[in-house]
């Protein structure tokens, strides 16, 4: 723009903001794996709503294959070796002629790079469901590696048998009777399990089983209503297995108690497994499947540590290469020479990038959206305040590109879970709403991970009490600063982050302009009932979930009435919309509409927008962007940003 003469300084005029479609995209790459040689590359491209796998020569450049994978929600990619790649899809079925109701079904497929073709597991062997009923193992074959999973067998309706299934035909045959008790397994390179883990949903207990010799041996056996052990994987020689577990009996006077254990197979000792932080996940070699490292998710990023020499050479590299962005670790090639890191956050909208030890290349193989321009990317920064209480709380503000940060409109964006945690780095829907001129604030209310036992802990019975007031804390903060306007604040969320926004317009009263809620809980004691009815048993593990961080005692408990929206709906001061997928088997549908009914009632105002074939997680891009365009509408007209 010419400036006039005569006149004062002229402002550049900010450009136009990408279209919300841009936000709600699927990423354009994701699941990027490397081969075991790290001469190929697979991953899922989208075009529209149609999923693609495809594959490419590293050596080359040059493309090797692509196939359609259609509308199917992809979970996984994993190379089986250089000519299979394995893709695990899912969809929301309903099987009543065996007695399936609505729920989300996981399927493999074997995608045969020489050929083209495409094999379904399972689906050659008529006496098995054809659906995926535990995690996919690979491990070599005498001709062609084998791969194992859990199965459903129709002639054996008691048990989740484990088969091995042949990657060229799909085919299945017994590998080994297990119990439908059975938790978890550990595989040798034979496909013969070392250890297992059993839960017993009636007892309540859970059982470390290993081998030893030609038996298994139970080795430890403890009481888990809730907070069940978990088998981690190999240990580092290859002869103790890693299992999750809380045992303050191990743990020596002075110490931080450690998460993770080291259990020898032939003798069943326990051992304590530190590293230099307490570690939320643990590393494995691609091709030993020992553990050799662990990270952790910090506020400004994930954080490795490597037991393994070759692998921590890599990653210092990689942090050599990519100073200051915190990378994050995506695949790595059996040699643990070529490794492929995704980086994400202020100026990156998500980036797939490659290093080569070898060629000392860094290149980059794909990015996440290619619609958002780095200077469209909205600032990022952590921020840290007090709840009223006196616990220190962390968050992350998300601020509009190339606005002051002062006297901004506010919307509150809660996480789900609440047993999760946002984090440093680029989110989508932030970002959509940064983009048209909102500030927006992620809290890591108490109740998240990410921050220890303890603070978790200090969530356990808060739902509508202090994991919402540390909701508002946040706001006040943030007004006390002056960075927003206490006037113009609306609150924003998905699953508990929908009760969250639901419950700050009913509940923590005189905060927020407006609430918009996705697939949100609404009537606490409905929800733990519908967690009772599709349970084995209505006591089971869900429903205790439920009732400790409901702060409830099943459903029957009417105390919990207090702090359910749909039974509040008369308090609600400020308008709400409601958004809920038809095919939502984790928050059903029947939640929002229950807050709909009470909304209309009580005359209060409010809408209601149900979602045709979409899930608790947004997967298709067309809801994606249809939430967030109708979240923008509802919040514009309610709190302008201008």
């Amino acid at each position: 723009m010419a400036a006039i003469l005569g006149a004062g300084p002229v402002l550049a005029q900010q450009p136009a903001p990408p279209p919300l479609s841009a936000y709600g995209a699927l990423p354009a790459t994701e699941l990027v794996q490397l081969s075991p040689s790290g001469d190929r590359l697979a991953f899922i491209t989208v075009v529209g709503e149609e999923r693609r796998l495809a594959t490419i020569d590293l050596t080359t450049n040059r493309g090797l294959g692509a196939i359609s994978v259609g509308a199917a929600k992809v979970r996984d990619v994993e190379w089986i070796d250089e000519e299979r790649v394995l893709i695990t899809t899912s969809s929301t079925e309903s099987l009543p002629q065996i007695g399936l109701d609505k729920n989300e079904l996981y399927m493999g497929q074997v995608f045969n790079l020489p050929n083209r073709r495409v094999v379904r597991m399972l689906a050659a062997t008529r006496t098995l469901f054809p659906a995926l009923l535990s995690a996919v193992r690979i491990r070599p074959g005498e001709d062609r590696p084998d791969l194992y999973v859990r199965a459903h067998s129709f002639q054996a309706p008691g048990a989740l048998d484990l088969y091995r299934v042949n990657p060229d035909t799909g085919g299945a045959r017994l590998a080994e009777s297990m119990t439908r008790d059975t938790d978890d397994f550990i595989l040798d390179d034979g496909g013969r399990s070392l250890a297992r883990s059993v839960y017993n949903e009636r007892s309540r207990t859970w059982s470390l089983l290993l081998r030893q010799g030609s038996r298994f041996n139970e080795t430890w056996r403890v009481s888990a209503p809730l907070d069940q052990p978990a088998l981690i994987g190999l240990g580092l020689t290859g002869e103790s297995v890693i299992v999750a577990a809380d045992r303050p009996d191990l743990h020596r006077e002075g110490r931080e108690d450690a998460e993770f254990f080291d259990v020898n197979m032939a003798t069943g000792a326990w051992r304590p497994v530190r590293f230099e932080f307490d570690p939320e996940d643990l590393l494995f070699h691609p091709v030993t499947r020992r553990m050799i490292g662990a990270s952790r998710l910090e506020n400004t990023g994930r954080r490795y540590v490597f037991a393994d020499e070759a692998a921590g050479l890599l990653w210092a590299s990689i942090e050599q290469s990519l100073p200051g962005v915190a990378p994050e670790l995506v695949s790595w090639s059996d040699d643990l020479r070529t490794a492929v890191v995704y980086t994400n956050g202020p100026g990156d909208a998500g980036a797939y990038r490659l290093i080569d030890l070898d060629t000392r290349e860094l290149r980059s193989v794909g990015h996440a959206y290619v619609d958002i321009a780095p200077e469209q990317v909205a600032s990022i920064q952590p921020i840290q305040f007090k709840a009223a209480d006196g616990l220190d709380l962390h968050g992350y503000l998300t601020t509009p590109p190339g606005g002051a940060a002062r006297n901004l409109p506010l919307v509150v964006l809660a996480h789900g879970g609440p047993a999760s945690r946002d984090v440093m780095g680029f989110d989508w829907w932030s970002q959509a709403l940064a983009s048209r001129g909102y500030a927006v604030l992620q809290v890591n209310f108490r109740g998240s991970t990410g921050y220890g036992q303890a603070f978790m802990e200090a969530g356990y019975g808060e739902w509508g009490r202090k994991m919402q007031t540390d909701l508002s804390d946040g706001v006040r903060h943030l007004a006390a600063q002056g960075i927003i306007d206490p006037e113009r604040v609306c609150i924003v969320g998905a699953s508990y982050g929908g009760y969250a926004a639901l419950a700050g317009a009913t509940l923590d009263k005189g905060v927020y302009r407006c609430a918009v809620s996705v697939a949100g809980v609404a009537d606490l004691r409905d929800m733990v009932a519908y967690a009772a009815e599709r349970g084995e048993r209505r006591d089971n593990s869900t429903v205790r979930y439920w009732n400790r961080f409901m702060g409830g005692d099943g459903p029957g408990d009417r105390s919990m009435d207090a702090r359910s929206p749909a039974r509040q709906a008369a308090s609600a001061d400020a308008p709400i919309l409601l958004i809920h997928g038809r095919d939502d088997v984790v928050v059903p549908i029947a939640q929002s509409r229950s807050m709909a009914s009470a909304l209309r009632r009580a005359g209060k105002p409010h809408e209601f927008i149900e979602l045709d074939g979409e899930d608790h997680w947004l997967s298709r891009a067309d809801t994606r962007t249809r939430m967030l365009t109708e979240t923008v509408r509802f919040l514009e007209a309610n709190n302008p940003a201008r």
